[in-house]
Formats: C-alpha cells, structure tokens, sequence
C-alpha cells in the first residue's frame, strides 16, 4: 500500500518531502519495500533485498540533524550488482561467484549515503555486466513498461526499478551503453559522465581499458543531476544552465549491422525540433561524425580484453560461466597477448569527434539511442556468442563509440505514438551539465509520429 503516493514521485519531491517533514525516510522506505514486495517477483529486478536493513538505513537519516540540508534526504536508491553495499553479497551476475557479503560501501555508495539515499536492494544484470539485455542464471529481468520485453543491460535491473516505482534513483555502469541502453527501453534519462568525472566502482583507476564509467538512472535529468553531484562530489545545478545554440543532428548507423526503426528516426528527429523551438531555441544542422569502419572493432578488443581481466580478476574458471561470456574472455585474452588496447587509439577517436564538433559549432551532438525497441524479455538465452554479438551490434550500435572517446552522453525519453522512445546527445569532455539541462527540454514531450517529420537541415 502506498496511500502517500510516495512511490510515483522523484528524488527531488521525496527529499522536498522529507526536508519539510510531510513525510520520513522511515515511510518512504515502508512505501518502497511494499511495491518491491508486490511486483518484483515478475519484474525481477532485484538480485537481493534486505527489508530490516532498509528500514534500519532509513531510520538513520530520519535522526540525522543534517537531514534537512541533505539533497538526497530519504531517497530510495537501487545499486546495481557489480557495485560494492556493506552487507549485501555480490554476485556479478555470475552463478560461479562466491556471494559473499560486503564488508563496506564502495565510495560511491558511501558518497550516495552520506546525502541521505537509502539503499534497497542490489538489482540484476546480465553475467558480468557483459550484455545489453539483462538476463543470466540468476533469472530473467522484465520491462515495467511491457513485461513482455527486455529492460535493456547490462543495468537492466537498475533501470526496472526505477521504472517500476520500486527506487526512485539508481546506481549503474556503463562500457558500451550499459546505464543508456536500459534507460532509453524503460523511459528514463540516463548518464553516462566523460572519463575521470566519477571515480570508477572498487579501488580500480580505469575499467575495461577506460570504457566503462560509473553514473544515474533517474526519472528526470534533474535528479539525475543531484546524484551526479553527489558522485562526483560537486553540485551539479541545472538552473541557470544555458541551453546549447548549435547542434548537429545524426542519423547514421555507425555499425554496418543496424538499421533504424521509423519511430526511433522520429523520435531523434522531433527531438531535435523541440530543441529547436522557441526563442531560445538552438540551430540544429543535419550532420555526421566522422565514424572510422574500424569502429567498431576498436570498442570490441577493448570490451573483450576489458573482460578476460575481470574473469581473471575475479578467479573464475571459464568452465563455469555462460559460454558466450567464456568466449568473450577467450578472445580477450588473444587481444592481451598479441596487441594489448593502447591509451592513444581511444584518444585519437576523441580528439577526432572534439575536432568535428569544433570545425561544425556544434555544443552538442543529437540522435537515436537505440536502433530499435526492446527485444522479448529472455530472448537471448541460450543463445552463442556470435549469434548474441550480431542481434546487439544490430540493436544497440549507438552507444559504444561514445565509451571509447570517453565522452559525456546521456539519454533522455520522448514520446513517438505513446511509447517511449530513447534520443542520445554527446557532448564534449565537462559537458554534462549542458547535456543534461538539454535533456530536461526533452524528457517525456511528445514528438510527431514516425513519418511525419521528414529529416532536413534546419537552422
């Protein structure tokens, strides 16, 4: 039962709430473990809940004499899987792993509890955050949108319980869309900050060769604001952030696989003209990365190099694990020994893209975030590693080449038909906050439906 309606709000009003003391974190959690009690066990987003630490964690920041300048006061928050929560075992998706429990907060979470979020739960995700759909041994992650599609991955589980009203913010990682993938299936904005703006998850300095990064799940990019701040230590205020004057709109597919779904066009498309609109609107021009064929290649070695050391890490034995994640590593380890990821490949992409923008006046890049919607929930189990790269390199070709820059991206929603339809703006290195007060612009506006809105060059 939820009589406040404290599970349909975001971060902001429930921290809103609790500084003014309409509410307690004590309620806010009660609320929250009561709807994970009613819909996970078919949402499945959740690997473990401990409702007595929930409570016990809440009711902590309820005696806090700091409570009321805290901008996370009482907020429901999930963490993905890969990410550290004293006394919550850690699984990496991966039936091999111990589960041992943890005996401390990774910083990240330590920075998110110290703002006042309420950790309830670590969320699923696919064996070793490897896919961009989420399902393993340990179960099947359902979308609250339509329970009869895949939330996306690899924090997929994240991204469900945000959707679902379940946590109102969510703790994900990303190496090749990981945090903007399950955001743009489940209508939620989604960062993925540039490198070194958080510091990664564990005592590491880099993961996976630099590709991966640490950032929100929210229902709006205000929230997903605050939790940047707390993340990386530095507010983050979207109020007074001027919007961006130029932008270059793209349609191109950068993965000779993919093929763009008409709403997915439309969404970027009308994305673009709500952008453009108004009298501070910006100039939007239709316009390509410089792309290299070998794109994708040069995210691929570094994803599979990036998990053969994590295997390695982690002391499993590749008998144990799925045989497409076995094969992943297998190859992995062939890229370690003959030519290793170099630093200078992935800076000389981001130098390119920075260059691009610069010579076109762009502040921000605009397209799809996905080529396509969801796939059916469980529709990859089972299946090898070359048949699952193909569907993903087909589905999913957007994201990746942003990891490999190391530049910020976010995903926000926009309406296309009455379905939510994921758009993605790049920005250069520090452009989060413009990126992100760009896709409050966007979150959740309906855009014309697919073949309305023809694409053109605009200014």
């Amino acid at each position: 039962m939820d009589p406040g309606g404290l599970t349909a709000l975001d971060a902001a009003r429930i921290a809103e709430r609790v500084h003014e003391g309409w509410t307690s974190a004590v309620d806010v959690a009660r609320a929250h473990l009561a709807r994970i009690a009613e819909h996970d066990g078919r949402i499945g987003a959740f690997q473990v809940v401990d409702p007595a630490r929930v409570l016990a964690e809440a009711q902590y920041v309820d005696t806090r004499a700091d409570r009321f300048a805290l901008p996370l006061a009482g907020v429901p928050l999930a963490v993905k899987d890969c990410v550290d929560v004293a006394g919550y075992p850690t699984r990496h998706g991966c039936a091999a792993t111990s589960g041992e429990s943890a005996r401390r907060d990774d910083e990240l979470v330590k920075r998110l509890r110290a703002a006042g979020a309420v950790v309830v739960g670590k969320t699923r995700m696919p064996e070793l955050a490897v896919w961009g759909f989420t399902h393993s041994a340990l179960g099947t992650t359902r979308n609250p949108l339509d329970e009869a599609l895949d939330p996306g991955g690899s924090s997929g589980g994240s991204a469900a319980a945000v959707a679902a009203g379940m946590a109102a913010i969510a703790l994900g990682t990303d190496g090749g869309g990981s945090i903007r993938i399950p955001a743009a299936y489940c209508g939620l904005v989604g960062l993925k900050p540039g490198s070194g703006v958080v510091p990664p998850p564990g005592k590491a300095t880099e993961h996976w060769y630099g590709l991966s990064e640490a950032g929100p799940i929210a229902r709006t990019a205000r929230d997903a604001a605050t939790v940047l701040g707390v993340l990386r230590g530095e507010a983050l205020h979207l109020d007074g952030t001027d919007g961006p004057r130029r932008i270059a709109l793209s349609l191109a597919v950068p993965s000779p696989f993919g093929r763009l779904h008409a709403d997915h066009r439309a969404a970027a498309v009308g994305a673009a003209a709500r952008l453009r609109a108004g009298p501070d609107g910006a100039a939007v021009v239709l316009a390509d990365p410089p792309y290299p064929r070998t794109l994708g290649l040069r995210w691929l070695r570094r994803w599979q190099a990036g998990v053969a050391r994590d295997v390695a890490a982690l002391g499993l034995d590749p008998a144990d694990l799925e045989a497409r994640t076995a094969a992943v590593a297998r190859r992995g380890r062939r890229v370690q020994r003959i030519a290793p990821p170099r630093p200078a490949t992935a800076a000389a992409w981001r130098d390119e893209v920075v260059g691009w923008l610069d010579d076109g006046g762009f502040d921000l890049l605009l397209g799809p975030a996905t080529a396509a919607p969801p796939p059916a929930a469980g529709a990859f189990a089972g299946r090898g590693y070359l048949r699952t790269l193909a569907a993903q390199t087909a589905q999913v070709p957007f994201t990746q080449a942003w990891n490999l820059a190391g530049l910020p991206a976010v995903v926000a929603p926009v309406r296309v038909g009455g379905r939510q339809v994921g758009v993605q703006l790049v920005g250069r290195p520090g452009a989060e906050g413009l990126l992100l007060a760009a896709a409050a612009r966007l979150e959740h506006r309906v855009v014309p439906m697919a073949g309305a809105a023809a694409p053109r060059s605009y200014v």
